[in-house]
């Protein structure tokens, strides 16, 4: 997400200079690649580059690719193929075993179907939505690389593809896979041709709220941020919830435990870490977040006293299993964490693995593909 936030503030930056700019996205891989469908690189023809596609090794000709696409307009689909020995023709030798299908398109602000755009709403209004991108077709069909569909989070459809009957497949898939929350790739078979399409679930950033203000909170803030989530911290001391102690915050909330309720929004995205180091807030935030759909809540402490916690709510707020589940106490992973950078480490990488549905343990002890392959 950092990346993507990175991406959009050059592009808001250069958007109005007399830089041209292009945008090379990552449409499809098969096989072992570092980045999966959705890697984003933004380039100017003043040199300038931001975001990655592989581990550095196909930056820089995708670089030299995209400065014929920003002279043409002409956007271009590359393959590159590390399967085999014979990537070496390219004089990268990278071995990596994979294919990856990269979009090189030149980018114009004043486009309405400016990918960019729509990546940049859904962020700034913590949306989710569909992007759904033609990156291969074959026959006589109207349709050209490059041209896409947009699905709104309320079921609204944006289009500038000129098949009627594509957009309606597309659509249907894109509705479908809103259930899901899943990115996909299809093949469509139209008449008098097909055309391959990308359709990517956008996300916006991961909502975190910290309940609590205190000195092991700051690190765990910036780590966060530094991750491109949306943090907000939330404390009932005047002194300690301030916008110029937590700079790197989104949002900053003064706010007694009783009335978090009405100044907070939480949904199945909530990630919620209590840190208050109050036994009465922790429980009475508790009243509040157990019930919640939050799909993380960790509490600082130990076993016992969570548990402690748990047996003192009022009984009509007693824990189901499910919710236990999302229970996360003592907070964190087993990484030996002792410091409040070391602790603030090993929280954000336990909610990390429950967001990615992972366990985080070593990768050398997993038997799959480190990543998820049912986009290909």
């Amino acid at each position: 997400m950092k990346e993507l936030q990175n991406i959009l503030q050059t592009f808001e930056q250069t958007k109005n200079s007399d830089q041209s700019i292009a945008l090379a996205t990552l449409v499809k891989a098969s096989g072992s690649t570092y980045r999966r469908p959705g890697a984003r690189m933004l380039m100017t023809s003043g040199g300038k580059m931001v975001g990655s596609l592989s581990g550095g090794c196909l930056e820089g000709d995708v670089f030299e690719q995209a400065q014929g696409v920003m002279t043409s307009g002409k956007p271009i689909v590359v393959e590159y193929d590390t399967m085999s020995d014979e990537d070496i023709i390219w004089g990268l030798g990278l071995g990596c075993n994979g294919i990856v299908q990269i979009l090189i398109e030149r980018i114009k602000p004043e486009n309405s179907f400016n990918p960019l755009t729509f990546l940049s709403d859904c962020i700034r209004h913590r949306q989710v939505g569909f992007l759904a991108t033609v990156f291969q077709v074959e026959g006589e069909i109207k349709t050209k690389i490059g041209t896409r569909l947009i699905l709104y989070p309320d079921g609204r459809v944006e289009s500038n593809i000129p098949d009627t009957d594509l957009v309606t497949q597309i659509r249907d898939d894109a509705q479908n896979a809103l259930k899901n929350s899943r990115s996909l790739i299809n093949t469509y078979p139209l008449l008098i041709g097909k055309a391959e399409v990308f359709i990517e679930f956008i996300q916006p950033p991961i909502p975190l709220i910290i309940f609590g203000a205190g000195h092991d909170v700051l690190p765990l803030v910036r780590l966060a941020q530094e991750l491109g989530w949306y943090v907000t911290v939330v404390d009932n001391r005047q002194a300690e919830v301030t916008g110029e102690r937590f700079q790197c915050a989104d949002h900053v909330i003064l706010s007694s435990p009783e009335k978090v309720c009405d100044r907070v929004h939480l949904n199945h995205r909530t990630i919620a870490v209590v840190m208050t180091h109050n036994y009465l807030h922790d429980l009475e935030l508790l009243k509040t977040l157990l019930p919640s759909p939050v799909q993380y809540l960790g509490i600082l402490g130990s076993k016992s006293r969570t548990e402690t916690l748990l047996q003192d709510l009022p009984e009509e707020i007693t824990p189901t299993e499910q919710q236990r589940q999302r229970l996360y106490s003592p907070i964190g992973l087993d990484i030996g964490g002792d410091t409040p950078e070391e602790i603030a480490l090993s929280i954000v990488a336990e909610i990390q693995a429950v967001i990615r549905n992972r366990t985080g343990e070593s990768l050398r002890n997993r038997l799959g593909p480190i990543h998820d392959r049912s986009i290909k």
